[in-house]
């Protein structure tokens, strides 16, 4: 039976305050990465990696924009193989890792992880490989998979799930789905599984803050983010409208990366 695991890889701190969190200015800015570790027939997969691998300080993988935007909490405990190591398990133990796309602060820890398949949307890897626009070239760090990744790609097509479509089930284990949810990234996908306790997804960054799942829209300074960085605005905010009314059905539990609350739920 399927055991999932919930932890937060990295604490990035920006400034900020009430325009990231929703609250009055003074209020201190913190955006998680919501990571999984599941426990299935198909060994250990990881769902998200994080910003940091357990030897950023030297390798420098990490753009200095970056840190300086994100400010980031340093350290090697705030790392995806630190939070697996804390959980009994070791990086070698995890077979499978799932990136809901391949921004910085999403597959930073993958070096840790040098012998899991890692699982991807084929246009997520081609965007990630070619950098064809300035934005691209500033989310995606090359030197996060410089290690001889194996990538697993994942084409269009496939079953239906909840009424999202082109959906691939994990080769071996239909407990868990990859869910195409493109706008923030051209490949961008949520990670659908299923438990004792029904189904779960973790949708990434098509949405940011807890109260899109409500109706309602993000604080200003992620409402703007999103719109900045989003290679189809139009496509995102349709995705995040589905992802809000599947919420509302209350048959699917549904979070993002960087909710903190949603988070809290779990742990």
């Amino acid at each position: 039976m399927i055991r999932v695991h919930h932890f937060n890889a990295v604490s990035m701190c920006p400034a900020g305050g009430g325009l990231i969190m929703g609250g009055p200015l003074g209020t201190p800015a913190e955006l998680v990465c919501h990571c999984l570790l599941v426990e299935s027939s198909v060994g250990l997969v990881l769902v998200e990696t994080g910003l940091f691998a357990s030897d950023e300080s030297t390798a420098r993988r990490t753009h200095a924009s970056t840190m300086r935007t994100l400010r980031p909490r340093p350290g090697i405990e705030s790392t995806a193989k630190r939070a697996i190591e804390e959980l009994g398990f070791s990086a070698d133990d995890v077979q499978h890792v799932i990136p809901t796309h391949l921004d910085v602060d999403h597959a930073g820890g993958l070096p840790d992880f040098p012998r899991a398949t890692v699982h991807i949307h084929s246009p997520e890897l081609d965007a990630a490989r070619a950098r064809a626009t300035l934005m691209e070239q500033l989310r995606y760090v090359p030197a996060q998979w410089k290690h001889e990744v194996k990538w697993e790609r994942y084409e269009a097509g496939g079953d239906s799930w909840h009424g999202f479509g082109s959906v691939r089930p994990l080769e071996g284990e239909p407990d868990i789905a990859i869910i195409p949810l493109e706008g923030h990234t051209r490949g961008h996908v949520g990670v659908a599984i299923r438990t004792t306790h029904g189904w779960m997804l973790h949708a990434g960054d098509a949405y940011f803050h807890a109260r899109e799942m409500l109706g309602n829209m993000a604080p200003v300074a992620l409402e703007l983010f999103q719109l900045t960085v989003a290679v189809d605005d139009s496509l995102r905010r349709r995705n995040r409208n589905r992802l809000r009314l599947l919420s509302e059905a209350g048959e699917v539990r549904v979070f993002c990366a960087h909710s903190r609350e949603e988070l809290d739920r779990f742990v």
